[in-house]
C-alpha cells in the first residue's frame, strides 16, 4: 500500500515544526500520546490474530502507518523543543524527551509564573488545593498528566548514574519510607482515609486503617512483595499505626522529583527571560535548615 503521502506529511511537519504555536504544540503532544495508545492496542490485536492464525494484513498496515505518523509528530516536537533555549536545558536532563519537553514549553507561560509555586499549582501538584464539587478545575489536566508521565520517566531512569532526578526519586523514596515506618506519616494516612474510598479488601486499607504495627510494617516492606502478603501480618483496624501504603510512598517520591525539576525549569526559564535568577522561595531564603539545590547542567556551556 502507498505510504508516500505519510512520508510527505512527515517532511512537511518537520519543516513547519520550528514555527509551531503553543496551541499547535499542545495539540500535537495530545495527538502523539493518543496515537501511541491506539498503536499499542492495535499491536496487541495483531499479536492475538497472529496466534490464532487469522488474517490481519490491513491491521498490520494500519499499525505500521500509525507508527510512521507517530514518529513524524515526535520529530516535529523534537525540532520545536530544540528551538527554545530552555528546551535545550530540559532535554539535557536524563528522562526528559522531546515530547514531554515540548508539552511543558507549550503549557507553561513563564510570564504568569513569578515563582515555581505557580507552576506547581497549575500542574495540580499542590495537595493543599482541592477541586470542590461545582467548581472549575483549579489546575490544567493535560499538564498534570504530562507531569505524571515525567515522574514515570524519572522512575524508569533511576538506575542510571547520570539521572539527576532519578536519584532524587530514589533518595526521597528511602526517606519517605523510613518516616512512614517510624509512624511520622500517620496524620497523612488518616486524612487520606477520609478523602478516599478505600476498599476494605485491599492491601491499601491495611496500611491506612492502622492494621499493622511498626514492626509488622517493616517486615512487610522487607519481606514478601506479592499482593495480599501484607494481610498475613495485619491485625484489626486501629491495632497498629495508620501508615501510607507503598504505592502512596512511591507517588510522593515521584512528585518530589517532578516538583524539583519544575523548580529548576522555572529557575532556568526565568533567568533566560530576565537575565538574572529568580528570588529564592521564602523557605530557602529564611529557614536555616533548608538549602538551595542548583539546577543540573546549568549554566550550559
Amino acid at each position: 500500500m502507498e505510504t508516500e503521502p505519510l512520508n510527505r506529511l512527515s517532511r512537511d511537519l518537520r519543516n513547519a515544526a520550528a514555527t509551531l504555536s503553543a496551541d499547535e504544540a499542545r495539540f500535537l503532544v495530545d495527538a502523539y500520546y493518543q496515537m501511541q495508545d491506539n498503536r499499542i492496542r492495535s499491536a496487541a490485536q495483531v499479536r492475538q490474530l497472529t496466534e490464532s492464525g487469522e488474517p490481519h494484513d490491513v491491521l498490520r498496515w494500519l499499525e505500521n502507518n500509525a507508527e510512521t505518523l507517530e514518529n513524524s509528530i515526535k520529530s516535529a516536537l523534537d525540532k520545536y523543543s530544540a528551538t527554545h533555549a530552555v528546551g535545550s536545558w530540559a532535554r539535557s536532563v536524563v528522562g526528559v524527551g522531546p515530547v514531554i519537553c515540548a508539552g511543558l514549553l507549550a503549557h507553561i507561560d513563564i510570564s504568569k509564573a513569578p515563582t515555581a509555586g505557580h507552576i506547581w499549582n497549575y500542574a495540580g501538584l499542590n495537595p493543599s488545593i482541592a477541586w470542590e464539587k461545582g467548581q472549575k478545575r483549579p489546575w490544567n489536566a493535560s499538564l498534570k498528566t504530562l507531569c505524571w508521565k515525567l515522574g514515570e520517566s524519572f522512575v524508569k531512569v533511576s538506575g542510571n548514574d547520570d539521572a539527576f532526578y532519578g536519584a532524587v526519586y530514589r533518595q526521597r523514596k528511602v526517606h519517605e519510607t523510613e518516616r512512614n515506618l517510624r509512624g511520622e506519616l500517620s496524620v497523612q494516612a488518616v486524612e487520606a482515609m477520609t478523602r478516599k474510598k478505600i476498599g476494605k479488601d485491599t492491601d491499601a486499607y491495611v496500611w491506612y486503617a492502622g492494621c499493622l504495627t511498626l514492626e509488622a510494617a517493616r517486615a512487610a516492606i522487607e519481606g514478601e512483595k506479592a499482593a495480599g502478603a501484607v494481610k498475613k501480618l495485619a491485625g484489626a483496624p486501629g491495632s497498629g499505626v495508620p501508615m501510607l501504603p507503598p504505592a502512596h510512598i512511591h507517588a510522593r517520591a515521584k512528585r518530589a522529583a517532578v516538583k524539583l525539576f519544575l523548580s529548576h525549569l522555572h529557575h532556568v526559564w526565568y533567568e533566560i527571560e530576565n537575565g538574572h535568577p529568580p528570588v529564592q522561595p521564602y523557605a530557602l531564603a529564611h529557614m536555616a535548615h533548608a538549602h538551595f539545590i542548583a539546577p543540573p547542567n546549568w549554566p550550559m556551556a
